[in-house]
């Protein structure tokens, strides 16, 4: 069991930033891939970024490439993303997720265990 906790979010203005933060508990947090997805008001959630389990492998939603970035931190067991240059279609609640699967996935069926989200609202 794995147990995730998002915090970070809030309101700022278009091209502010945010870090959002995932604190994770429970067993194996660093041997598995680690997302981030989000769901906007009346939108399907969507991944936006994933992390394999030593930080070399990084996928991104296209949208968000070169604005957001996802790290890791086995050590304290917390996954980030850095969210620069937000702009007002960035405005959702945002999950952490973990995935047991070794290889990257953009897929949200692939995850087993999800935080409760954080808000992020961007004004224009």
């Amino acid at each position: 069991q794995v147990q995730l906790v998002e915090s970070g979010g809030g309101l700022v203005q278009a091209g502010d930033s945010l870090r959002l933060s995932c604190a994770a508990s429970g067993r194996t947090f660093s041997t598995y891939v680690m997302g981030w997805f989000r769901q906007g008001p009346g939108k399907e959630r969507e991944c936006v970024a994933t992390i394999n389990w030593s930080g070399s492998i990084t996928n991104y939603l296209e949208s968000v490439k070169g604005r957001f970035t996802i790290s890791r931190d086995n050590a304290k067991n917390t996954a980030y993303l850095q969210m620069n240059s937000l702009k007002p279609e960035d405005t959702a609640i945002y999950y952490c997720a973990h995935s047991r699967k070794v290889r990257t996935t953009m897929n949200p069926i692939d995850y087993e265990y999800w935080g409760q989200g954080t808000q992020v609202t961007v004004s224009s």
